[in-house]
């Protein structure tokens, strides 16, 4: 018998019937959630390790250009020419939702109408090595930020993946199992309550029929005496 505590009634079976019916659809939708959650998820893993790749190759070009400017320039005149940005960015978040996740979306805007503002300095002191790599880093910004939306949504499904896998296990070992269980025991206990009912009625009819026959031989007997006595 299952760990749980129940009234052998026709109610209570009723009652469990329609738990049961509810945990099984219930069961059935959390299945679907989660094989379509794992779905996205590894879609979106494959995206990241493919960004994931392009953003490290771009920062090691953004790397090795600023070690290159860093060799052609002074410390002290390329940390004045990076001083001072004239490009700023304002970044703003939505979400969308995937399979009732709410994951973000990154947007960011330039606050200056020029491209040109992201060098912050004068082309004629400074290194094109330079230059390189600040293009390049600003290029690879853009990726970054794809980057960790990506990386945040593929955690937020995770998550979401591992509370709907529990879910699932609780109904799939625990709650239908145990109700199942007591839906046995109480049909059980109601079939035995109907073979004892049945057992008692047929012995008041044994009863009855005995005390009718009983009663029949008794009239029997004296109607014979009265019919002896009234022909001697």
């Amino acid at each position: 018998m299952a760990n749980i505590t129940v009234n052998p009634t026709r109610m209570e079976l009723t009652r469990l019937k329609g738990k049961l019916r509810t945990a099984q659809r219930g069961h059935k939708l959390l299945k679907d959630k989660r094989d379509e959650l794992m779905k996205q998820f590894l879609d979106t893993v494959r995206e990241v390790r493919a960004l994931r790749a392009e953003v490290e190759e771009e920062l090691m070009t953004v790397h090795a250009s600023f070690t290159v400017a860093s060799a052609l320039m002074s410390s002290e005149a390329m940390e004045q020419a990076l001083l001072y940005p004239k490009q700023s960015v304002e970044l703003t978040q939505t979400s969308r939702n995937i399979m009732s996740v709410n994951v973000p979306e990154y947007h960011f805007q330039t606050k200056t109408r020029s491209d040109a503002d992201i060098y912050p300095y004068g082309f004629a002191s400074t290194s094109g090595e330079l230059d390189t790599a600040v293009d390049a880093l600003g290029k690879v910004f853009q990726k970054m930020l794809k980057l960790a939306e990506i990386e945040k949504s593929a955690q937020l499904m995770a998550e979401e993946i591992e509370k709907t896998r529990r879910r699932v296990n609780a109904l799939e070992y625990v709650m239908i199992p145990d109700t199942q269980e007591a839906i046995r025991y109480i049909t059980m206990k109601l079939d035995e309550n109907d073979r004892a009912t049945t057992t008692r009625l047929m012995k008041v009819k044994d009863m009855l029929l005995r005390e009718a026959l009983e009663e029949q031989r008794h009239r029997d007997a004296a109607a014979m005496e009265q019919y002896q006595g009234q022909t001697s």
